[in-house]
């Protein structure tokens, strides 16, 4: 496994692979969603390369850039365990330079749910994402569905730009109480934990209605709403898979999402359906 720093230095790399190349974007932390993106890509392509950047123009002010949380030699060691070619290791002065010509998100999908609540972030996730693509020169990117709203915007992002590479939808990995993995779990107290499980088993309940017949999204959301109470709800919202607001449930057409604080962390969630 190498390491690279110097974007010019990943380009020569790329540019001289012949075969496919598979790529995970990450902002380190990596738990075990980023090593099943990781093992897909592995399998999936010639060579892998993972990226290792905590993104500052997709934080806001006020948010956790600086503690984000960062364990750079445990990655670096998970990566060449999970049979990683090469990974990506930039420094914010190697990838942003002064007067930087701006990505912006779509005005409306990329306003709304995440969007609304963190405005201006979506624009950096795409701004680092297109840099990062390019640069790579990938036959395949990995994202988790987890980030639901980010996944369609790239998806969107590679379509009306005309790029030519497939964007690799993964499903979320959770842990053995059902709570989703992210990075920011890290911040999570014992009893903050059992709390954030209360995403999952709203979305558990909403799934379990809907197999029972309930279509009507304001009854669901009412119904997860009860079971989210010990926590700071930021949003419960059901959209078509193109973000659309939906009235009624759409088999194979439709996703659950949730936001909320356990504690002083916000954690999001969602249900494919």
């Amino acid at each position: 496994m190498i390491q690279i720093s110097n974007p010019h230095e990943l380009q020569r790399y790329t540019n001289h692979t012949k075969e496919s190349i598979g790529f995970v974007p990450t902002m380190g932390a990596l738990h075990d969603g980023h090593i099943s993106l990781i093992k897909r890509s592995v399998k999936e392509n010639a060579k892998t390369v993972v990226s290792i950047f905590v993104n500052p123009t997709q934080f806001l002010e006020g948010e956790d850039l600086d503690s984000y949380p960062r364990k750079l030699e445990a990655d670096l060691k998970i990566c060449e365990l999970a049979g990683v070619d090469c990974v990506f290791l930039p420094n914010k002065e190697e990838i942003y330079k002064k007067d930087e010509p701006l990505v912006k998100a779509p005005k409306i999908k990329g306003y709304i749910l995440e969007g609304l609540k963190r405005p201006g972030h979506f624009d950096g996730v795409l701004q680092i994402v297109l840099k990062l693509l390019n640069l790579t020169k990938a036959t395949r990117a990995y994202f988790g569905k987890k980030d639901a709203q980010q996944l369609f915007l790239i998806q969107d992002m590679v379509k009306r730009f005309f790029l030519n590479i497939d964007i690799v939808a993964c499903d979320i990995v959770r842990d053995s109480n059902g709570l989703a993995l992210s990075s920011r779990n890290l911040y999570l107290s014992e009893e903050e934990k059992k709390k954030a499980l209360c995403l999952s088993k709203s979305l558990k309940r909403a799934t379990r209605l809907i197999i029972e017949g309930e279509r009507d999204c304001m009854i669901l959301k009412s119904r997860m709403l009860e079971i989210l109470s010990p926590l700071s709800v930021e949003y419960v919202e059901i959209v078509d898979r193109k973000f659309n607001l939906i009235d009624k449930i759409q088999i194979d057409n439709t996703i659950i999402l949730v936001a909320a604080f356990a504690g002083k962390t916000r954690l999001i969630d969602n249900m494919w359906v």
